[in-house]
């Protein structure tokens, strides 16, 4: 397949409605002139004879200008660097520093997060709120389309993942697989003319970028962009502008669901809903509030494995391979593991020996790595096969079930993030000698933030102090808070003196150790009571989730 500005320019004609936001409107033909205007002006960033790539990072929300950039880097064949403003401190500034952003666009919202920050890197800052910018863009407007056209295989996209370790993880995406990307998801979900698809999962992710941007592009869709996801305005947004395709991710179908129905949602005009990890009690409710079709697929930004479920999926599954995709769950000897065996509940009785990861056979090929990370690239590569990370177990007909990570990553609310950074924030607080943090499993979809930690010898647990605490953290990322904390004397070790998290994960809250926590984000650190325990298994079993929780205690 050829580059993506190829797909941009076949849009430099086209008077349809490419793009609605907050009472303003875009037609194709405008927007491909925005991403022009923008091409022209990157060219001025570099000085004389540097033929490298520009990297521009944007720390926007969705706005109209994050479409005008990227569309502008397929054009001018530079790279857009989606940056996550969910971190904090050091940790925001490290992901602008390790993919050598040459430019940052940014906006009032976010301008803080940035303040004081060292970017050596970094030639100019754009806040799009302020007239410097639009008098930075003012000598390039009705600038045209550029003279040549990027390689298919030019990078476009840097974008975060989760890895397996706390360093900076960008994976490298290119014009090709924006392309590839466009039409095969684009045809998968049924994007097309009279498509209009809403976008507010954030554009700094791949599945908005992936599901929606691309194959509008691709289809002459027209997109209806949100700032920032809203469940409470959701089935407003979806009658109001007569909302066709979303993509979500993570607990956002969750959040719609506890919102009052509206009575015109049932006739509604949304026909599909594509996305992921939501729970499958979740989706049919979904599916019968608004009346639509609502289906995932398991993939990664990485874009190597795709596994979709067809219509004969068991409840639960991640379902079978994408056509021409060769995919088995292997064990850590590189051997393929059993089948699944089940008890009358549905319990999975051979777990031991039929969990293993989830490996593309002969698809290293379509990898494109991860930038200045050869690391985390070794993690995923033996030989021509490609290791995801993630865990998965079979049943007998072949259908995939995921297992979790094998990396120490957690995804809270569709964000993936290390724990290490976590663990380096508590280790300043005094209150406590020692924490570990790691993943539990959330009743809905995803995962919790759970911490188990040691006490200075004399010192008690003290709940409002350790909050206090983590309010001050101005390097907390917004979805790092601990639901979950373990106090216990020992935390167990390997043979080789690492911390052991896997009993830990295993275990969860079901432990005589004390465990503190909040029962919902905003709230105070309570004691888990057994009533708690008990309540907390019935949401997990109500969301078809029990079978990731261990025995209760005795």
């Amino acid at each position: 397949m050829g580059p993506f500005s190829e797909l941009v320019r076949a849009r430099s004609s086209d008077d349809h409605v490419a793009l609605r936001f907050e009472g303003r409107a875009w037609t194709w033909r405008e927007t491909v002139q925005e991403a022009a205007d923008r091409a022209a002006a990157i060219r001025d960033i570099r000085p004389a004879g540097d033929r490298r790539q520009v990297h521009v990072g944007v720390l926007l929300q969705n706005l109209p200008d994050f479409a005008f950039w990227l569309l502008a880097a397929g054009l001018g064949g530079f790279v857009i660097v989606g940056i996550n403003p969910t971190r904090r401190g050091e940790e925001l500034a490290q992901d602008i520093r390790h993919t050598d952003c040459d430019l940052l666009v940014t906006e009032n919202e976010h301008l803080s997060l940035i303040a004081g920050a060292e970017l050596p890197s970094v030639r100019r800052v754009l806040n799009v709120d302020t007239a410097e910018y639009a008098d930075y863009l003012r000598p390039y407007r009705g600038a045209p389309l550029p003279a040549g056209s990027p390689a298919a295989e030019d990078m476009l996209l840097l974008l975060f993942s989760s890895g397996s370790t706390g360093a900076p993880k960008a994976v490298i995406s290119s014009q090709r697989a924006m392309t590839r990307r466009a039409h095969v998801l684009g045809d998968r979900i049924g994007v097309h003319r009279d498509t209009i698809t809403y976008l507010c999962m954030p554009l700094f992710h791949g599945n908005s970028i992936f599901t929606n941007l691309a194959p509008s592009v691709r289809s002459g869709a027209t997109i209806v962009m949100r700032r920032k996801f809203s469940a409470s305005g959701f089935a407003r947004d979806i009658h109001e502008h007569g909302i066709t395709f979303t993509n979500y991710v993570g607990r956002a179908i969750n959040y719609v669901l506890a919102t009052a129905e509206d009575p015109r949602d049932r006739l509604s005009t949304l026909e599909v809903a594509y996305g992921s990890e939501a729970s499958p009690a979740d989706m049919v409710k979904f599916r019968d509030r608004f009346q639509c079709r609502i289906w995932e697929s398991y993939g990664s930004t990485e874009g190597v494995l795709s596994i979709f479920p067809g219509p004969d999926a068991p409840p639960n599954s991640l379902g079978l391979p994408a056509a021409g995709q060769v995919i088995k769950v292997l064990n850590e000897s590189g051997e393929e593991c059993p089948l699944a065996k089940f008890d009358e509940n549905g319990r999975l009785l051979n777990a031991d020996e039929a969990i293993g990861e989830i490996v593309g056979i002969d698809r290293v090929k379509a990898f494109e790595g991860y930038y200045h990370n050869p690391e985390a690239i070794a993690d995923r590569v033996r030989g021509d096969d490609y290791w995801s990370g993630d865990l998965a177990f079979r049943d007998e007909r072949g259908y995939f079930f995921f297992a979790g990570r094998t990396s120490d990553w957690l995804r809270v609310d569709g964000e993936n993030f290390a724990a290490a950074p976590i663990e380096r924030i508590l280790s300043r607080y005094d209150g406590i000698s020692s924490a570990v943090v790691y993943g539990v499993p959330d009743p809905h979809t995803g995962d919790n933030v759970m911490c188990a930690v040691q006490l200075p010898e004399g010192r008690a647990f003290d709940p409002k102090a350790f909050e206090r605490f983590l309010g001050d953290q101005k390097d907390l990322g917004t979805k790092w808070r601990p639901r979950f904390v373990r106090v216990t004397e020992s935390i167990a070790q390997t043979g080789t003196n690492k911390v052991n998290k896997a009993p830990l994960r295993r275990t969860v809250w079901e432990t005589a150790d004390p465990v503190w926590w909040t029962p919902a984000r905003s709230t105070t650190y309570m004691s888990l009571t057994a009533a708690d325990r008990s309540a907390l298994r019935e949401e997990f079993v109500k969301h078809d989730r029990g079978h990731l929780l261990p025995r209760p205690l005795p």
